[in-house]
């Protein structure tokens, strides 16, 4: 019987499931693989593997409801764009739709510029809902009970997992960092380990604060050390240091905490506390067709947010603290009521 029965088949679950477990490389690194061509064929983090798997087993829901003769993935993949077109048509925010169309895309190896790639609507910033008003799920969430909870989060910018996962010891000093920083800058001849290092050292000095969480494994498998800032600084340190260094901070983290609200009060406080008035910022660069002179460190934020401008330099410490590179992040989903 099993496997040596000839009438055996592995249903489309298990055939999604074995490819998507196949391209599981969590700990690798996706710049080393754009850079040899073989990420298109790669999952790196576990969380985006569970965000594809969750989506791709809708998809096989639904051919399984409306195509019923198929029992292959392979032959259910011309059913990808119908799927996604229904996705449309029930409302589902571009966000979501734009995550089905990734995870199908990898799930086939179809590439956002191949032709038969669905296009998803555009994201705009106007239609964020989650965050920004009640939701149904906020009623399930006490804010006095989770007092602590939300100015930790408020306070350390942290994801939803780093939350869980922080422990005692990931508390750091400013006075640790710079011992740290200086013992690397004493050797000659350093490991690529090393030099990520330093380079992490280097960016938390950039914050003008006292205490810092160190991440070791953030999106990705990324790591940083992020700034405590705000007004609960004190409380934030207390709870790290009552905590025994290899416990979990946070036990439990409830799952109706409205977790990217809190990054954004993060992302605009350290925005504000090292934002320099726009009208201060030099023209520094000339224009080449116009011959007129420009501020290349005034950022201009696009679509609904047109006219208002940001500093960059202040951008980016706002996104390194959030565990981000590219300033138009920060811009489009964090940065808020300036």
């Amino acid at each position: 019987m099993g496997r040596n029965n000839k009438k055996y088949y592995k249903d489309m679950h298990q055939q999604a499931y074995d490819i998507l477990v196949s391209m599981q490389s969590f700990g690798e690194s996706k710049k080393e693989a754009i850079a040899n061509g073989t990420d298109k064929e790669k999952i790196f983090s576990h969380n985006t593997y569970k965000t594809y798997w969750k989506h791709t087993k809708y998809f096989i829901k639904y051919v399984q409801e409306q195509h019923p003769e198929v029992t292959t993935i392979k032959k259910a993949k011309k059913y990808v764009n119908e799927w996604l077109q229904v996705r449309v048509d029930q409302g589902l925010s571009a966000w979501t739709i734009q995550t089905e169309a990734k995870a199908l895309g990898k799930l086939y190896g179809i590439n956002p510029d191949d032709p038969d790639y669905f296009q998803p609507p555009k994201r705009n910033r106007q239609d964020i809902t989650r965050s920004r008003v009640d939701r149904a799920r906020d009623k399930h969430f006490s804010v006095s009970n989770n007092d602590e909870l939300i100015k930790f989060c408020k306070g350390t910018g942290l994801r939803r997992s780093e939350l869980a996962s922080i422990k005692g010891k990931d508390l750091i000093s400013r006075s640790e960092i710079e011992m740290e920083l200086n013992q690397l800058n004493l050797l000659e001849n350093l490991t690529p380990e090393e030099v990520k290092r330093l380079n992490i050292l280097k960016d938390a000095m950039r914050f003008e604060s006292e205490y810092y969480i160190n991440i070791e494994n953030g999106k990705g498998g990324r790591k940083r050390i992020s700034p405590i800032v705000g007004k609960n600084i004190d409380q934030i340190v207390e709870r790290m240091k009552n905590t025994p260094e290899d416990k979990k901070v946070w036990e439990y983290v409830n799952s109706n905490a409205d977790i990217h609200s809190y990054r954004a009060d993060y992302a605009t406080e350290i925005y504000k506390k090292y934002a320099r008035n726009i009208e201060d910022i030099p023209f520094d660069r000339v224009n080449k067709g116009t011959g007129k002179k420009f501020q290349s460190e005034v950022y201009a934020c696009r679509k609904d947010e047109s006219g208002k401008k940001l500093d960059k330099a202040a951008m980016l410490l706002s996104s390194k603290a959030l565990g981000h590179n590219r300033i138009e992040v920060v811009a489009n989903n964090y940065i808020r009521g300036l």
